[in-house]
Formats: structure tokens, C-alpha cells, sequence
């Protein structure tokens, strides 16, 4: 990354022409909001927004500007660190392509007590800093969307140490229908495990080492949470070895993850944060505490395109891909293998006896000790696999070994009732569809490239319509999107494009704070 500084764009007319430039190239805009005193936190989240997300390379936008509306009449507004130069070198180093430092002006042209305010939901805001901060998330909420106006972008990334405020960021973007993509990045902390904050540098170096006893608490918390799920024991571990410190706690409270409301029992996603005063400033962290690793549940129709995105989606996130698809069409092929009738459900239940059936860790699927990862793609077994799926027996057997396979956790699951049926609790749920038409396409494009004779468009259209009708009307387990499902449309997406926004659902849902995205 070059060293020399960016370009720096102080007035409203030299922001709209620097955002014009990148709108006649067709570059996208990803934007790092600060209040500025950078560090390798925030440089973190510059790096991060420079990635490419699959429509082209990024240009990144990081804004300074200090915030006066999420102040209250006796916090640190006069004294909040001020380094416009070096920020601007910082932004440099980290591949920004340019700052934006606005003055108080620009932002509220008719002045603070003019501007019309922002309020988040009372329940996201009620507790945790929204308690002893009153006025500091409807001055977020306020600036946010004001910069937002300003910048247009694709994209804005804000780091998860602040959690709070990206769940109620997220709430105030997607309830006004802003089109941004709220991207949250993991906390940044030092070696001795304290997270990195602009307010850290109020501390001297007693104050720092006093400090590191935050996360210490919050780490001895989260090893303790193996072993009981009770909030007020958890909370009060915390407490103890804050005090021990001499830290002056503001809070330390156990909530859910998503609507911050308090928890009397661990769920399927907490958050354990506290907030603390060190010295002259005041800090917060949190640690996240799951009672499993993640599921990610991918339903919809035939020829969707399901397994070819869920397997690099499983394999960017380091989760297990379950292809359940694959394993009805395995015991379809082992039912024609053996001769037996596919409509016969009892005479296809005594097959399901013993039946050993595997999927590997390289896609390799084995039934019986046979290989038959090609051939269960084959035209024959794809006409009978749905009469076969839908037996009673079958749904039942192989619903019973998919989810022994997900106690766990930490996978990612596609089929046609993966949602509804085999993992009602997953933390994500997706249905993944196209038109028949595009699907239609995609299934001629794959037989040709498989070897085998590809029909006429039309055909292969009247075909998955019949499916369709077929896995959607059958008596056991129908293909229907689960009433907590988003539904994916993926006409005219590219694989990338698909593939990034199941990454983009996932971490709306599982912050990398509690489940770090797998190294390339």
C-alpha cells in the first residue's frame, strides 16, 4: 500500500465530484465511517472494505469526523483525540483511496437543534450503553444516515466491537430501506487480549495493564460457559474479577445476540458484555457464547443451483457441507441398483436396513461400499429421486442421520426441507430459487458438460415445472419455504455474486467475533 498521503475531500461539492468520478466508472463504493484517532482497528476494516466483492473492484471512502449529537452534556467531545494528518496517513497505508473530514456544517446545515433525529427501536437501545448514554444512539442513528445520503455506497463496514451499535445500525437501515450492505468486522485487540479504541489512548501504562483485566473477565466467562448455561453465575464470575481489578463497572449483562434483551439462560447465541471505567476513559467489550457451532439451512426447488454454491459458501465460512440431496439420490440409485420398484414404499423400507451410507470429506459418495459420487447425477436417477424421497420411510431414516450429523453444529445444509424439517433451529435459513426458465438452462448446461444427452429447453422446463408440483404437493415433507427463510432469487447472479450473499445473510446472523470466517 503507498505511504503518501490520499486524497482529502473537506467540502460537500469536492465529496459529490469525487463520488461522481466513481459512479461514471462503475466502482463500487465501500465506506469506513470514524470519528478519526485511527488505529489497526480501524485500518483493519479500510483493508477489509478494499476486497473486491464480487461486482468489481472497491474504491474505499473512510470519513473523520467527530460527532457532537452521540455526546452527552459530560463526556469527552472537547477532548476526543485529533490527528487529521496522520489518520489521513493511516487511511493511506491501509488502501483508502480517500477521506472525507467534514465540517459540523455540512452535516447539519440548519444546525444540531434543527436536524430531525433518528430513534431506533426503544428495546435496542434500552440497555447495555443505551442505559447510562441516553441520547447516544439516536445521535448515531442521526449522522449515520445523514453520511449515508451523502456517500451512496455499495457497502459499509463497522467493526463488531461496538455491537450495539451495529445491530441498531443494521435495524435503522433495513427498516428505511437503505441499500447499503451493512458489512461487521471482528474486534481487533492487542496482544494482552484489550481491544482496540481511540479512548485507549487516554490510558497511561499502569491504566493499560488495569484495562486487560476486561477481557481476562470476559474470557474466564466464556471457558466457564462449557460448563454451566446460568446468566447470573456467568455475569457475576465477571463482576468478581472486574472488581478484583478495581475496574468501576458500568455493567455486565448476558443478552441475545440479535435483539439484546436480557437472557436467564444461555441461547443459541449470547452476548456477554460489560462496560467499565479505567482511569479517564471508558471502555467496553463483549465475548459471544454459543451452546453450538452454527447451521446454516439452504432449501428450494430442483436445479436451483444449490449444491454448487452451498460447497464454496461451506468452504469460505469453515463449515461442513452436508449434501443431503446427494443422499437421496444415492439410496434412489441403490433402489434401481437392486431392482426394486421406486413407487413401492414397502418393498424400497427393508433397503434402508444397515444401510450404510457416507459422504466424505471430498464430496466422495459411497453407498454400501460403492462409488457413486458421477452416477448419481445421471438423468435416470434424477426422474426417480423425488418419488423415492418421498416415502415415509425414507424421509424418516435419512432425517434422523442428517441431524445426528448436525448436533454439533458448524455446517451448512441443502436440500429440499432442510429448514422446515431437519434443522428448524438453524441460525440461518435460505431459499435458494431461480425461475423454471433459468433453471431449465442451468440443468442443460450441466448434463452437457457431464457427458450425457441434453434435451430440448422446453422439455427440460416441463419437467422441473412437474417436479415442482410433485416435491411441493407430496403428503410428507413438501418443498416450502420455512416462514423464517429469506428467499434468494438467482436470476441473472453470477456464482460469486451468489456465493457473497450467503456471506453477506450469514454474518447478518453469526458475527466473526463468534465464528471467524476460514482462511483462504
Amino acid at each position: 500500500m503507498s505511504e503518501t498521503p490520499l486524497l482529502l475531500l473537506s467540502t460537500p461539492a469536492e465529496l459529490q465530484a469525487w463520488r461522481e468520478a466513481q459512479r461514471r466508472r462503475g466502482t463500487p463504493v465501500h465506506f469506513v465511517p470514524t470519528m478519526g484517532a485511527l488505529h489497526q482497528g480501524h485500518q483493519q476494516l479500510i483493508r477489509r472494505a478494499a476486497e473486491p466483492r464480487g461486482a468489481g473492484q472497491p474504491t474505499v471512502l473512510v470519513s473523520v469526523y467527530v460527532n457532537p449529537l452521540q455526546f452527552g452534556p459530560n463526556e469527552d467531545l472537547a477532548r476526543y483525540p485529533r490527528q487529521l494528518e496522520l489518520d489521513r496517513q493511516l487511511a493511506a497505508q491501509a488502501g483508502a483511496a480517500a477521506l472525507w473530514a467534514p465540517m459540523t456544517d455540512d452535516i447539519y446545515p440548519a444546525g444540531q437543534a434543527e436536524v430531525t433525529r433518528l430513534a431506533p427501536p426503544a428495546s435496542l437501545i434500552a440497555g447495555l450503553c443505551g442505559a447510562s448514554r441516553p441520547g447516544h444512539f439516536e445521535g448515531v442513528a442521526t449522522v449515520v444516515v445523514r453520511l449515508l445520503a451523502l456517500v451512496r455506497p455499495e457497502r459499509l463496514l463497522l467493526g463488531e466491537k461496538d455491537w450495539q451499535q451495529l445491530v441498531v445500525l443494521r435495524r435503522v437501515v433495513s427498516d428505511l430501506g437503505l441499500p447499503p450492505t451493512i458489512e461487521g468486522c471482528a474486534t481487533v485487540r492487542q496482544a494482552d487480549g484489550l481491544a482496540l479504541s481511540s479512548r485507549n489512548s487516554y490510558l497511561n501504562g499502569a491504566e493499560l495493564q488495569q484495562a486487560a483485566a476486561l477481557p481476562r473477565a470476559l474470557r474466564a466467562a466464556q471457558a466457564a460457559a462449557t460448563q454451566s448455561r446460568d446468566s447470573a453465575a456467568l455475569v457475576d464470575l465477571v463482576r468478581r474479577q472486574l472488581e478484583a481489578a478495581d475496574l468501576q463497572i458500568d455493567y455486565v449483562t448476558l443478552v441475545a445476540a440479535h435483539t439484546l434483551r436480557p437472557l436467564p439462560q444461555l441461547g443459541p447465541l449470547a452476548l456477554l458484555a460489560a462496560a467499565v471505567h479505567c482511569g479517564p476513559a471508558r471502555l467496553i467489550d463483549h465475548t459471544f457464547l454459543m451452546t453450538r457451532a452454527p447451521i446454516v439451512a439452504i432449501d428450494g426447488p430442483a436445479g436451483a443451483g444449490k449444491s454448487t454454491v452451498t460447497r464454496a459458501f461451506a468452504r469460505r465460512m469453515g463449515l461442513i457441507y452436508l449434501d443431503t440431496g446427494a443422499m437421496y439420490r444415492a439410496l434412489t440409485w441403490w433402489v434401481q441398483h437392486r431392482g426394486v420398484d421406486p413407487a413401492d414404499g414397502g418393498a424400497v423400507a427393508p433397503l434402508l436396513q444397515g444401510l450404510d451410507l457416507q459422504l466424505e470429506a471430498d464430496q466422495t459418495v459411497r453407498i454400501n461400499g460403492h462409488d457413486v459420487t458421477t452416477t448419481i447425477r445421471s438423468p435416470e436417477v434424477t426422474a426417480q429421486v423425488s418419488t423415492v424421497a418421498a416415502h415415509a420411510c425414507v424421509r424418516e431414516a435419512l432425517t434422523a442421520q442428517q441431524q445426528a450429523m448436525g448436533q454439533r453444529g458448524g455446517l451448512v445444509a441443502e436440500g429440499r426441507d432442510i429448514g422446515t424439517a431437519v434443522f428448524p433451529d438453524a441460525e440461518l435459513k435460505v431459499f435458494l430459487t431461480a425461475t423454471v426458465a433459468e433453471r431449465a438452462r442451468r440443468r442443460a448446461q450441466d448434463l452437457r458438460q457431464r457427458g450425457f444427452a441434453v434435451p430440448e429447453l422446453a422439455e427440460l422446463e416441463t419437467q422441473i415445472a412437474e417436479r415442482d408440483h410433485s416435491d411441493s404437493t407430496r403428503a410428507v415433507a413438501p418443498l416450502q419455504q420455512a416462514a423464517d427463510a429469506i428467499e434468494l432469487v438467482t436470476d441473472g447472479m453470477a456464482i460469486d455474486g451468489v456465493i457473497q450473499a450467503l456471506v453477506d445473510l450469514f454474518r447478518s446472523r453469526v458475527p466473526e467475533d463468534a465464528w471467524p470466517q476460514a482462511q483462504p
